[in-house]
């Protein structure tokens, strides 16, 4: 069995009415629940009509297909997760939402159980790494949401760590000794040696995170941030002071974890906004932008340098008009990361790179 997407998204352009509407103080959000504890984000669903042209821009982004069954084509990338993208054929652009590793098997039988219009366990049985599942839908704006557990682990490849002859960040949590280390006169690379690059598609390593414009900011920060362990990183609000996007991390103690595996802002309708996937490094990712620009993709905003989660990032539509996005050297937080409350504004979005497109948080 495989999730079923039950909402669409024709376009990340262009929204789509609301499909559910919930008493949100009746899904079971009392004191007395407690939170599901999530692990990491695992990958996300879409359904394309034109299977073909998806398939053939997933690979110039960098996927690789690790299974092919029926109308489903399961993509992976270099890391340990068994798949991070499932495409499939269907009569409409379709968006089936992100999954969430839970950590136990009593977390996902507690959702199963507790969550709005939430599935009973099923078995993962066509999907790379097995495991089992339980989706739900967004209580406010009726997306589904998957969680699984007992997927086994994919075999990881290891990218080489390039050596730069210029400012680097020396390893370890001595800050005198960094700053000793990285100054434009050390020379990193041995002599003779050089740096040189093929032209391919930037080898995808795992799903960072996942973004969704909802219709109710302050219904849906409730929900995810009572019947969850996520917390925000970073929340800025409009001009009458109201919360209008939040960058959201999961609590996982001292574990080090990336600054925002799930975002949101509020918009008169809902639909994903897109989906995030990190990349081996600085040169890797440009090296993918030059790829996708030769062949004719549309840039959607890129090359640049975020503000919030400090991310390189370079967004792209795909044929679908979904927008996908590759990043490096994102944030990473632990419990000791106090939340950070700011004004909404197009600076506040990236401090380098083109400017923002007018209709990006739409």
């Amino acid at each position: 069995m495989s999730p079923i997407s039950l909402y669409s998204a024709r376009s990340s352009r262009v929204c789509r009415a609301s499909l559910f509407a919930y008493d949100i103080d009746s899904m079971g959000m009392t004191n007395s629940e407690r939170k599901i504890s999530l692990v990491r984000i695992a990958h996300v669903y879409y359904t394309h009509a034109d299977i073909a042209k998806a398939h053939e821009f997933l690979a110039d982004f960098g996927f690789q297909i690790t299974k092919v069954i029926g109308k489903s084509t399961y993509y992976r990338g270099y890391g340990s997760e068994p798949f991070v993208y499932c495409a499939r054929e269907g009569a409409e652009n379709e968006f089936g939402g992100a999954a969430f590793v839970v950590e136990s098997l009593d977390d996902l039988e507690y959702a199963s159980e507790t969550l709005p219009n939430a599935s009973a366990v099923y078995e993962l049985t066509e999907a790379p790494g097995g495991g089992k599942c339980v989706t739900f839908h967004d209580p406010v704006d009726g997306f589904p949401f998957h969680l699984v557990y007992g997927q086994d682990a994919a075999d990881v490849t290891a990218l080489p760590e390039l050596v730069f002859n210029f400012v680097c960040t020396a390893h370890g949590n001595d800050f005198r000794s960094s700053l000793t280390a990285a100054q434009p006169t050390n020379k990193h690379r041995a002599v003779n040696q050089f740096q040189r690059f093929q032209k391919a598609p930037s080898p995808i390593h795992k799903l960072g995170h996942f973004g969704m414009c909802v219709t109710d900011f302050a219904a849906t920060y409730k929900f995810y941030t009572t019947r969850f362990n996520f917390v925000p990183s970073d929340t800025s609000y409009d001009s009458s002071g109201q919360d209008v996007i939040t960058f959201l991390h999961l609590d996982r103690g001292k574990e080090l974890v990336d600054h925002h595996c799930y975002f949101f802002f509020e918009g008169p309708v809902s639909h994903v906004h897109h989906s995030s996937f990190e990349t081996h490094d600085f040169d890797t990712q440009v090296l993918g932008h030059d790829w996708l620009r030769h062949k004719g993709y549309e840039n959607c905003w890129g090359v640049g340098r975020h503000i919030l989660g400090s991310q390189i990032f370079d967004y792209w539509f795909d044929p679908s008009n979904f927008i996908l996005e590759h990043y490096v050297d994102g944030d990473l937080v632990d419990n000791r990361s106090k939340p950070n409350r700011s004004p909404a504004s197009p600076d506040g979005l990236h401090v380098w790179g083109p400017d923002l497109p007018p209709t990006f948080l739409v």
